[in-house]
This record gives C-alpha cells, sequence and structure tokens, in this order.
C-alpha cells in the first residue's frame, strides 16, 4: 500500500506540473493565478520537511565529479531537505545532481543552482566598477548576456548578480562590483544587468535568473569597514541609495538578495520594513529573497538572539531562502510547533521558490540546462573573448596624459617593469570564480603579442607588492599569488632601473592586485603601497618617459604620481583579455574614453567625497578650493577632488558650445528639449560621453549641487561637430521629500552639459504650473 500511495504522490505531481508548463503563456497573462493553484496542490503533497528543505540552499564545496551519489548533499537531496544548492561548477556535475532529486526524491521536484557571475563567467569582463566606466549601456547588457549564455551553457540557472549598492567610500573593497556612485547611472546598469541575464523569456535554456543585491544600502558601512553598520535618513536612502534596486525590481528581477548590515537597527536579513513594507508592498515585488551566504546565523553576533531566533525574524521579514547557515533547515519545524510563526508563512515562501523553478521551465524539463554539447561549443569562444577584449579597452580611464605621450609607437625599446606585468591570475580582478586563470592574458604577453618583431619588450618585476610579506599573502589570496622575491629591496629596484635605461619608454605595472579590493578587502591606506611608490620614483628618476599603468579595483590616492608622473592609464581589472586590451590602448589602435563613476579623493580624510553632495551654509565663495576661514572646508586640504566623477581624457580634445534650451518653463505636461553641440577640436578620431546635469535651486528640502539626469556616448571623427539633443521631462526633476512624497517641486533649476561633472556650461528653466 505505501508503495502504490508513493507512485499515485508522483503521477500527481507530474501531472500537476505538466499542466502548468504547457499553459505558460496564458499563465503570464493571468499574473499566474492559475499557477498559484498548481502551488497549492503540490503543498498539499508535500511534508513540513519537504516545505522547508525548498527554502535550503547550501553549498556542495565543489562535489567531485563521480561522487555526488555518495555526499552529505546527496542524502539532504533525497530527502527533499534541498532547495537549491551554491557554487556548483560544470554541466556534468549539476547533471548527476539534478539526477538525484529527480530520480531519488519523493516530490520529484527539481534544484536552483547558483553561482556568482558577476562579471563574466570563463569569459571574464572587467570587474563591474570598470565595466560602468565605459558608460555604454547596451555593451553592459551584452555582457551579462554572453555571461548567462556561458553559465547557462554549464548546467547553472541563477546568477548573485548585479551588485548595484551605491558607494561614496573608496575604503570599502566592494565598491570594485558596483558602478559606483551615482543612482541614476547606477539604476541604468542595474536594468542592463538584470536584461542581459534573464533576457525576455526565462524558459530559454541560454537565460539565467538575476539576483539583485545587496538589498540594501551595504555601499553605505561605516568607515568602509566590510559588514560594518548603516544609519542613514530615510530620505538619503531614497534619493541616493533606493534607486538602482527599485530599478533591478521594475524590470523583472527574479530575486532579491538580503545584505549584511542593519538598518534602523535591524539587521536587513531580518528587517520585516525593509524586505516586506518596502520591496513588496510598495515595489510589488513578486519573486523571492535569499539571505546572503550565513546571514541569517551572523543576526546571532548583532545581538538578536539564538538561531531558532534569528531564523524565525527571517522568515517573518520575508526571507524565502536561507543560503548555507542551515537555521530553516533546523528550526522553523520547532518554531512553527511553538506558533512562533504561521504555516502560511511557511508555505509562502515555499510557492515563491518553486514560482521561480516554474519560470525557468525546470519542471517543463529539469535537464534543460544541461546540454554537453553547448557545455562545449558556447564557453571561452573566440567571439566572446574578441568581445571582452573590446569591452575591457572601452572600460580604461586615462587620467594624465602630458605632452601627448600617449599613444605609444611600436617601435624601439620599450621597459615593461613592475609586480602587476606578469600576473595573468591577477588580471581577471576579484570576484571572477569561473575564470579559468591560467587562459588570462597577462600584460607582458599581451604587449609582446600586440608589439610583435615591432619593437624590443625588456621585463622586470622591479618590486613586491608591497615590503610587508604578511600583507602581499592577505592581499593574493584564492591562487592570485604572486611570487615574492627575496632579494634586498634596493637590489630588486636597481636591477629594473638598469633595464629601463636601455629603453626608449618605460611602462610602469603598478597599483593593487585583484584581491586587494573585493569582500573583505577594505583598507584605510588606499594609495599604492611604497614598494612599488619607491620603484616608480626611481623609474622616474632615470629621465625616461613613464607611463604608469594603474590596476585597481578602487578609486586611490594618488596625488605624488599626478604630480610627478607625465601618464596615468587606469585599466582597472580589465578581465582574461586584459593584456591584449591594455597595449590596444596604449599603442592607439583603441582612442581611450572610459570616464570615472566614482570620485577620486586627494586624501583619505576627505572620505565620503562624491560630486552629488548637498550644499552647506557657509560654502566657499571662491572656485578654486582656496582656504577661507569660516567656511566648510579643511586648513591642510582643498574641497576639490584630484579627479570628479564623470572625467576621463582622449587621446584628442573635445569641445563643448551654444548650449541651448527650446523653452525655458516646464509645465507637468511638457518637457524641455536641451542641445549642445560637441566637436572633436583634436586629431584623432574618438567617443566623448556627454552628460547632463541638472540643480534644483529651491526645495522644500536642501537638494543637491548637481545630479545626473541623462548621458549619450558618441563618436566624432577628428574635427567634426554634432549636435547632441537630451530631454527633459518632469520625472527628470522628482524627489523624495521629508514626508517620502515623490514629487516635483516648482521653481527655478540649472541645466549643465559637459565632459564631467565639473561643467560649468549651463543653463536656466522653471517649472511651472502652466
Amino acid at each position: 500500500m505505501v508503495k502504490k500511495n508513493k507512485i499515485i504522490i508522483i503521477i500527481l505531481t507530474v501531472l500537476i506540473f505538466n499542466n502548468c508548463t504547457n499553459n505558460s503563456k496564458s499563465l503570464k497573462n493571468n499574473n499566474a493565478s492559475n499557477f498559484d493553484v498548481k502551488v497549492d496542490s503540490i503543498l498539499n503533497l508535500m511534508t513540513l520537511d519537504e516545505k522547508i528543505g525548498q527554502l535550503n540552499l547550501p553549498s556542495t564545496g565543489e562535489i567531485i565529479t563521480g561522487q555526488a551519489k555518495n555526499s552529505d548533499i546527496a542524502k539532504k537531496i533525497e530527502e527533499g531537505k534541498v532547495g537549491g544548492l551554491f557554487s556548483i561548477k560544470s554541466e556534468e556535475k549539476i547533471r548527476q545532481v539534478q539526477k538525484i532529486a529527480i530520480e531519488k526524491s519523493r516530490l520529484k521536484i527539481p534544484l536552483l543552482f547558483g553561482m556568482d557571475v558577476i562579471h563574466g563567467y570563463e569569459t571574464t569582463f572587467p570587474i563591474p566598477l570598470g565595466l560602468s566606466c565605459s558608460w555604454d549601456i547596451s555593451m553592459i547588457e551584452k555582457t551579462a548576456r554572453i555571461a548567462a549564455i556561458e553559465a547557462s551553457a554549464d548546467g547553472l540557472n541563477w546568477t548573485f548578480s548585479p551588485m548595484v549598492d551605491i558607494s561614496r567610500d573608496p575604503r570599502w573593497g566592494r565598491v570594485a562590483e558596483g558602478a559606483g556612485e551615482d543612482p541614476y547611472l547606477g539604476s541604468e546598469i542595474a536594468k542592463a544587468m538584470v536584461r542581459g541575464y534573464q533576457g525576455k523569456d526565462l524558459t530559454q535554456n541560454n537565460t539565467i535568473m538575476s539576483c539583485v543585491k545587496h538589498f540594501a544600502l551595504y555601499g553605505a558601512v561605516e568607515a568602509g569597514r566590510d559588514y560594518n553598520t548603516v544609519d542613514m535618513s530615510k530620505i538619503r536612502m531614497y534619493n541616493e541609495y533606493l534607486p538602482p534596486y527599485k530599478a533591478a525590481v521594475d524590470v523583472g528581477v527574479g530575486s532579491v538578495m538580503a545584505s549584511f548590515n542593519e538598518i534602523d537597527g535591524i539587521p536587513a536579513t531580518g528587517n520585516k520594513w525593509l524586505l516586506t513594507n518596502l520591496l513588496r508592498k510598495q515595489w510589488g515585488f513578486k519573486g523571492f529573497v535569499v539571505s546572503d551566504y550565513t546571514g541569517i546565523n551572523e543576526m546571532i553576533a548583532h545581538g538578536m538572539g539564538n538561531l531558532q531566533k534569528v531564523s524565525t525574524l527571517a522568515i517573518n521579514a520575508g526571507v524565502d531562502m536561507d543560503m548555507v547557515g542551515e537555521g530553516f533547515l533546523t528550526t522553523l519545524k520547532k518554531s512553527l510547533n511553538e506558533n512562533k510563526i504561521s504555516i502560511e508563512e511557511i508555505n509562502t515562501a515555499v510557492k515563491r521558490i518553486l514560482k521561480a523553478k516554474y519560470e525557468l521551465g525546470l519542471f517543463q524539463d529539469p535537464y534543460k540546462y544541461c546540454d554537453s554539447i553547448r557545455a562545449k561549443t558556447q564557453i571561452f569562444t573566440k567571439e566572446n573573448r574578441a568581445f571582452a577584449r573590446k569591452v575591457a579597452s572601452q572600460s580604461m580611464v586615462l587620467l594624465k596624459n602630458e605632452h601627448q605621450l600617449l599613444p605609444l609607437k611600436k617601435s624601439g625599446k620599450i621597459a615593461l617593469i613592475g609586480p602587476l606585468a606578469n600576473t595573468r591570475v591577477n588580471m581577471a580582478g576579484t570576484w571572477s570564480v569561473a575564470t579559468d586563470q591560467s587562459k588570462s592574458i597577462s600584460f607582458l604577453d599581451g604587449l609582446k603579442t600586440v608589439v610583435g618583431n615591432k619593437a624590443e619588450i625588456l621585463y622586470a618585476r622591479g618590486s613586491n607588492l608591497d615590503y610587508n610579506a604578511e600583507f602581499q599573502k592577505r592581499a593574493t589570496m584564492f591562487g592570485k599569488e604572486i611570487p615574492r622575491d627575496k632579494r634586498n629591496p634596493k637590489e630588486i629596484i636597481d636591477e629594473a632601473v638598469k633595464i629601463a635605461l636601455k629603453a626608449d619608454v618605460i611602462v610602469a605595472a603598478l597599483g593593487e592586485s585583484a584581491e586587494m579590493s573585493g569582500e573583505s578587502s577594505s583598507r584605510t591606506n588606499i594609495s599604492i603601497p611604497q614598494a612599488q611608490k619607491d620603484l616608480l620614483k626611481a623609474l622616474n628618476n632615470t629621465g625616461k618617459p613613464v607611463v604608469l599603468v594603474l590596476f585597481t579595483g578602487r578609486p586611490l590616492v594618488l596625488v605624488e604620481e599626478n604630480k610627478t608622473i607625465p601618464v596615468i592609464l587606469n585599466v582597472w581589472f580589465p578581465g582574461s583579455e586584459a593584456g591584449l586590451a591594455i597595449s590596444d590602448v596604449l599603442f592607439g589602435t583603441v582612442n581611450p574614453s572610459g570616464k570615472l563613476t566614482t570620485t577620486f579623493p586627494r586624501s583619505v580624510g576627505q572620505i565620503p567625497i562624491y560630486y552629488n553632495h548637498k550644499n552647506t551654509g557657509r560654502p566657499l565663495l571662491n572656485t578654486d578650493g582656496k582656504f577661507e576661514k569660516f567656511r566648510s572646508n579643511y586648513i591642510d586640504e582643498s574641497n576639490k577632488p584630484l579627479y570628479p566623477f564623470g572625467f576621463g581624457l582622449s587621446y584628442t580634445t573635445f569641445s563643448y558650445s551654444k548650449l541651448h534650451l527650446n523653452t525655458h518653463k516646464m509645465t507637468k505636461n511638457s518637457s524641455i528639449e536641451v542641445s549642445v553641440n560637441v566637436t572633436n577640436s583634436g586629431n584623432y578620431n574618438g567617443k566623448e560621453i556627454v552628460q547632463l546635469y541638472i540643480r534644483d535651486l529651491v526645495g522644500s528640502i536642501t537638494r543637491p549641487v548637481k545630479e545626473l539626469k541623462g548621458f549619450q556616448k558618441i563618436y566624432l571623427k577628428k574635427r567634426e561637430t554634432k549636435k547632441i539633443t537630451f530631454t527633459l521631462t518632469i520625472e527628470d526633476l522628482r524627489f523624495y521629500t521629508s514626508n517620502l512624497n515623490f514629487v516635483a517641486e516648482l521653481g527655478d533649476f540649472e541645466v549643465f552639459v559637459g565632459a564631467n561633472s565639473d561643467t560649468n556650461l549651463k543653463s536656466t528653466f522653471k517649472l511651472v504650473k502652466k
């Protein structure tokens, strides 16, 4: 009789979901109401343990091929205690594990398979901060599309990306993973990434579910120290930090990850206002919420109670899936028996997980992502690598080019010197977990390939990454080691100088290693390490022209370098095609067009520093940053940054003229066309990022001195002029008031158009009733 009942349950499950998937198109049109009925039918077949199991997301620890059946994870899958798996790679392994769920578990419910596919899969693009500096939304979307194609070809169906945390503190290592300091640009990039991952139809086998993170405000941790406290007003939240998350929700992101930090004294993972009132009730989010890695358990250290209490807090708040911690798995049943949670809360969370699996088409075909042919033909392809090379070159930012030293000529002798010149494992940057680092192209290898036999490349390491061996060890974790030269530092530098003196030009490859930024890589000193500074000084003292190629995952303090070195090219961490892309820019095959999406400070003491700040009642009266007593400034440093938001040079020059508004009055039903002439006044064809900012001069609350409201990346041949037009509507003027009403207030506005946030080319208009 038991065997007969089991067969009936299996048949019912299959029939219910086959019927559901066969009507997928009509279900989408009916807001999935019919699907909810069918999920309820499945819920009636599930035991409490099986329901709770769907909310469990353990890490595999990377199952070895052929051993999936014998692992502890396999036993839990068979028992229906796993809803998905985190961090398992390869189509073959994923097929093996999915097979356990489909053939061994009672209800045959398929698993989700997730991974941190952050800036590419095996084909790796620049770190997200670098990618954002391209300001090329369609290109950014395509990077996510390629990442989804590759990841899905390898069996994955879920990525923990994009990270859209606004950050204005470069001490925080995870600034590398985001799109910078601006909510408008950050929102545009968030939408592009979600569209790229999820495509237009999640049932297609080359799309994957996106997970926007870290909700919320994680980029505002105090002192730039990872996992630290966040405390801010609702006005700042709504106007400056929340927009990118909402943008992702608005374009249909499938899942949301709760952040580690607290908000209003309650950790995000247990914050009902955040995860239910704001996310679901105000924004209308319909997907599921997953904790970050052991995020539920970590509320114990926050002082919120024991594992049972914090697990209860999390599910009450709106967390649907527990990543790795297994607090749900081990305590929810007890909490239900003690009436601390309701079965409705568990059922609601289970429905959301099952719905995601349905939307991915997993009930129709649990193995739809397990295609060995795709795994062999669609990952790290020649075409994808060529695109990655292009993307990397578009993301680099030329910070200084004195006497037009760049582009270099492919002739003579070129000395490539520095600890980052010949380390392929550091080229992809942080959070490149699927990258085959051995296939990345080092700067040295790329330079030799691009130059060929036209010039002689000389090489020396020149210094260690840092004088402190323990620091260097911490900065080169996860297989990204840079072998340490144990000789006396002077001996290493002298060797490099001897080689440099033979060259016509010196290219110094300096800065951060890949793991000097990223998670748990906060820094108090954001300068280039002293060992490398000493090398750079010695190279500069040779009298040879020096080009500083800067590797970094954050804005650095570069005052000394900006003062003494003629050329600074910020390449971030360019990805798997790094060496080729850097060389393309150095020799002028590609004219650099990237612009900063984060402000570069002159001093750590200026942090947080960002372009869209508020004014004070005592602002400086001069525009050059000179000290004024009893004004808002420093006695030992300028208020101005070293490089402002939106800054970036080109091998050519651009000029702006004839700023024009077609009208100087706007109503709620009208718009204003803002036009400007942009001229390529230099000697190279090139791309320019034209930026539009506004300022609301009088408001019911204080307003920023500038706000980005539009940008266009344009291509101009040398001596060419184009008229560029933007359209401003009332939506561009809206903001959240002290009562959190989203309004545009009548009054005077300034509009600025230029090459960066420091532009002074402006006009004015009024918002009037009619």
